[in-house]
């Protein structure tokens, strides 16, 4: 990695919702929009007239729409911001936001751009469903048809096997199976309790409420009035272990998952900042902002290693690279898909043959500081819309660093569809 500095600044975040409830009259576009004029135009980003000094816009959606290609121009535009800023697409599925702004930092620390607006949204209340290969082609034939004959007999030439509607489901391509599904293999494999998930998905819930209540998130969410909610609505302050252990399992009737240890689907947007030196000089002095120190990506066997732990081999190797160990760290925000998830993944972080045979890692990095893991709360108990999900952990992050002494340091952690983890090591300013 270059010497040259970067940077995450916070930016801000639409609230977030379960899927078909508060924020269901808002397609992913007009999720997008209030959050990047906000962030760009708003207090906390560069003021009025201040779009001109942005570079590059990233943005990403995992949900496929057949109305927008690339998010980051088309939210960019619909915004009204200068349109002689280029603007792309990244999708990296639950990591989408992440990864687009470790590639703004790339560019940045290899001189091309001083600053980055990146981010990411999910409208999974606005899910379009497909048709079979073969109907979908049939159906576009007849629609370029010449009169209303030629468009009746394109349409008789449809097979009743080809009658068919497709609705993504979170279910992995190569497979077959679920999120879900694969991660109860992890947890049996890890011996990770139906207890165990539980009480972390009450912790998340309890800390997602207590920084509510204490005004955390208000300082990272849009201005109230711009949707029909001001804060998240997904955090419950009525859960408790009995209710938790009251729900089915969702995933198998022998399965320890359920609706109350998963993230739920969510509808939402978030964006963040990614600046060098120069950059940051026009930013708002009111915006939280750590070090973008480094970053690393991993993938594993999905069958051998489990869907969702390829954070377990990017995060020993990115301490490695600064020979740090986990006491090292103040604070880690983990992407919590699943409670199981995250419980498994730092089974694994601890143990020895793991690190040695899957990360290559032959040194001891000490115990995993269980204490510092999302201090406010988590996916569980946020929501997770897919690709806003890490723009909403690194603008967490260089808000809560804001805060440490300095020195302090902290781990940001995705899992992703398809066997691949996205991890960034965050440090104060």
């Amino acid at each position: 990695m270059s010497d040259t500095a970067t940077y995450i600044v916070q930016g801000l975040r639409s609230p977030f919702a379960r899927i078909d409830r508060e924020l269901e009259a808002f397609d992913a576009l007009q999720l997008s929009v209030p959050v990047a004029q906000q962030t760009v135009v708003g207090e906390i980003g560069l003021g009025r007239g201040g779009d001109r000094r942005v570079d590059l816009v990233i943005w990403g959606s995992v949900i496929p729409s057949l109305a927008v290609s690339n998010w980051g121009r088309e939210v960019w535009l619909d915004a009204a911001l200068d349109e002689s800023v280029p603007a792309l697409t990244i999708v990296q599925q639950c990591a989408t936001s992440l990864a687009a702004a470790t590639h703004a930092a790339a560019q940045a620390r290899a001189g091309r751009i001083d600053l980055a607006l990146c981010g990411g949204v999910e409208s999974m209340t606005y899910t379009q469903v497909g048709l079979s290969k073969e109907l979908s082609k049939t159906v576009r034939r007849a629609a370029s048809s010449r009169g209303p004959r030629a468009f009746m007999g394109t349409l008789a030439g449809v097979r009743a096997r080809d009658l068919r509607i497709a609705v993504p489901q979170a279910k992995e391509r190569t497979t077959g199976m679920t999120m879900g599904e694969h991660t109860e293999e992890m947890v049996r494999r890890w011996s990770v309790s139906r207890e165990e998930q539980d009480r972390f998905a009450l912790m998340s819930h309890l800390r997602a409420v207590s920084a509510t209540e204490r005004g955390f998130y208000r300082k990272l969410l849009v201005s109230p009035g711009t949707f029909p909610i001001s804060d998240d609505a997904i955090p419950r302050k009525d859960t408790s272990l009995d209710r938790l252990a009251a729900l089915r399992p969702a995933f198998g009737a022998k399965g320890s998952l359920s609706a109350g240890n998963s993230s739920p689907l969510t509808d939402g947007a978030a964006a963040c900042w990614v600046a060098s030196q120069a950059g940051l000089a026009h930013l708002s002095d009111q915006a939280a902002r750590a070090r973008l120190v480094d970053w690393e990506q991993a993938g594993v066997d999905i069958a051998r290693d489990g869907l969702l732990m390829a954070p377990a081999i990017a995060i020993p190797r990115l301490l490695a690279r600064h020979d740090l160990g986990y006491e090292a760290i103040d604070l880690w925000e983990i992407h919590e898909a699943f409670a199981g998830q995250v419980l498994a993944t730092i089974r694994a972080l601890e143990d020895e043959e793991w690190l040695r045979d899957r990360a290559g890692i032959q040194r001891d990095l000490g115990s995993f500081p269980m204490d510092r893991v999302n201090p406010n709360g988590g996916s569980v108990a946020l929501g997770h819309p897919f690709a806003a999900t890490g723009a909403r952990l690194l603008s967490q992050t260089a808000l809560e660093l804001a805060d440490m002494a300095p020195g302090s340091k902290a781990i940001v952690s995705v899992c992703a569809a398809g066997g691949l983890g996205h991890v960034a090591l965050l440090k104060t300013v």
